[in-house]
């Protein structure tokens, strides 16, 4: 009996002391979990892409004779319909994007008017085509970019006389004109290579001497000085060559 009582002793004082040095381990570090890796949207890279959306042209006519001042002969403007494509290089530096493009559009924008000066005859002027050779600053947030142009225009255009009544051609003229270019955009990336955007630019084109092939019906032996501005507002759709996004913790 004694012999199992002392058993009995020891084995409850070995079972305490094992709990009591459990107790006293210290108790295993829980580690962080890594940070989540999140993907950047990179605008860094050649770019082309097609463009269409609506136009307006502002034309006003003028009459140079061989000696005197400018005789106002009045202005038109007429809205119409633009379309064409755009190649181009953006290069990312943080959240400012530089970028450089072209851009060639057909339009059909086509106003006219009767003459002020005489009114047996009008005038018609028509943009067929535009170009735009432009620098790019904007600001970028992810797949969000907001920006600004400026550069080079050019239009080309067809001017006509013709009769008031009757409507016919007495006089034509064709002309390709170099002015320049300011616009506001905004792209959306909405696939890794894949971008969206809208944009408004302003063409300044100013004003220009042109001659007919034949004596000048309105006026005769006078030029025509013709002053042209040109407002667009169109969609974009773009393809981006490279890799579409920066792995970013």
């Amino acid at each position: 009996m004694k012999r199992f009582l002392l058993a009995t002793v020891g084995m409850a004082a070995l079972g305490l002391g094992g709990h009591a040095s459990a107790a006293d381990l210290a108790a295993r570090p829980v580690k962080a979990p890594p940070p989540a890796l999140t993907s950047v949207y990179d605008w860094t890279g050649f770019y082309i892409g097609a463009n269409g959306g609506w136009g307006q042209s502002r034309n006003c006519w003028g009459l140079v004779p061989v000696a005197g001042a400018v005789i106002s002969d009045g202005c038109s403007t007429r809205g119409g319909g633009v379309f064409g494509g755009q190649i181009g290089y953006r290069w990312q530096m943080g959240q400012f994007v530089f970028g450089l493009e072209g851009q060639g559009d057909w339009a059909d924008l086509q106003t006219s008017r009767q003459s002020l000066v005489n009114p047996a005859f009008s005038t018609t002027t028509k943009v067929d085509a535009y170009g735009l050779i432009t620098g790019q600053i904007g600001y970028a947030w992810d797949a969000a970019l907001i920006y600004l142009k400026g550069g080079a225009a050019v239009t080309s255009n067809r001017y006509d006389v013709w009769t008031t009544v009757g409507g016919i051609g007495v006089a034509s003229a064709t002309a390709t004109r170099w002015g320049g270019a300011l616009g506001v955009g905004f792209d959306y990336g909405f696939a890794p290579n894949w971008s969206v955007g809208i944009e408004y630019d302003r063409l300044f084109m100013g004003d220009a001497n042109n001659s007919f092939s034949v004596v000048n019906p309105i006026v005769a032996g006078a030029q025509n000085r013709i002053g042209q501005d040109v407002d667009l507002l169109t969609i974009h759709l773009n393809y981006r060559f490279g890799g579409p996004i920066v792995a970013k913790y």
